[in-house]
């Protein structure tokens, strides 16, 4: 075999898995301020991504871990089959609430209600920080055609930016061993997984513009690590939050500014056996 298979039973007992905390309780009481103030990914995007899933037909997608579905409006750029998948149940009701006309459903990353081989593409924009074990690549496997395409996004905010960077390492001792795309351990799993070859990465660079309240510190508020925390906690951070760009920018909670944001993707091929 190319790649790592769970026996059956393992699978089964793994029909129960674990969500970090974080997860868990950030993402189910915040989950409409997630749909509200987390940025959109930038347009250019689905030109690159129609690149790699070079396919005339229309494909089906799956969108894996789509929390809200703010990922949606760019996959719907890419095909009318679109699948959203997401574990948290208030994540899920706010995506069919937006995007009601969407097929979603409720399930973990590595146990996917999805026949072997239906599927063109999975994207995980996000998200699959959360889920980077080899249960869910051998689940992800199982459900591409040979020659799919496993699609990860992120956005970042752009730390080369004075008062950016500022914010980051006011927040970096609050996230304890919460997941995280910067730290690279999501990278880990592909060392110990040979069913995908890693075919092309690119980086692409937007602003989220509107108030420095909704766009900085609430948004800073839907991390869901700080999302966690006690409502007070949460609105001291609020505070300090806008007086450090007060600091920085000059700004004021109620007028507008640009936060900027760096859109990493990744595309992978399923390995088919020779």
């Amino acid at each position: 075999m190319l790649f790592y298979r769970c026996p059956a039973d393992k699978k089964a007992q793994n029909m129960t898995q674990f969500l970090h905390p974080a997860a868990e309780q950030g993402f189910s009481t915040a989950a409409e301020l997630y749909q509200q103030v987390r940025p959109s990914y930038p347009q250019a995007l689905v030109a690159w991504l129609k690149n790699q899933l070079k396919s005339d037909a229309a494909p089906v997608c799956v969108d894996l871990g789509a929390g809200t579905g703010i990922f949606l409006p760019i996959l719907q750029q890419l095909s009318p089959h679109v699948i959203a998948v997401e574990p948290v149940a208030e994540m899920l009701a706010q995506l069919q609430q937006h995007y009601p006309d969407v097929q979603s459903i409720q399930a973990y990353s590595h146990a996917l209600p999805l026949p072997d081989a239906s599927v063109d593409a999975v994207c995980c924009a996000q998200s699959f920080h959360w889920f980077a074990n080899l249960e869910t690549l051998n689940e992800i496997y199982r459900v591409l055609k040979p020659g799919g395409q496993l699609l990860l996004i992120w956005n970042q905010r752009d730390t080369s930016i004075d008062w950016v960077k500022a914010l980051a390492e006011h927040i970096a001792p609050l996230e304890g061993d919460t997941p995280r795309f910067h730290s690279g351990q999501w990278r880990q799993v592909f060392s110990a997984a040979t069913g995908f070859n890693a075919n092309a990465e690119a980086t692409f660079q937007q602003w989220q513009s509107g108030t420095v309240e909704q766009v900085v510190s609430k948004r800073l508020l839907s991390t869901s690590f700080i999302a966690a925390l006690p409502e007070h906690q949460q609105q001291q951070l609020k505070q300090q939050f806008e007086q450090m760009v007060l600091q920085y920018t000059g700004k004021q909670p109620q007028q507008q500014i640009d936060f900027p944001y760096l859109t990493h993707v990744y595309s992978f091929t399923k390995i088919t056996e020779q």
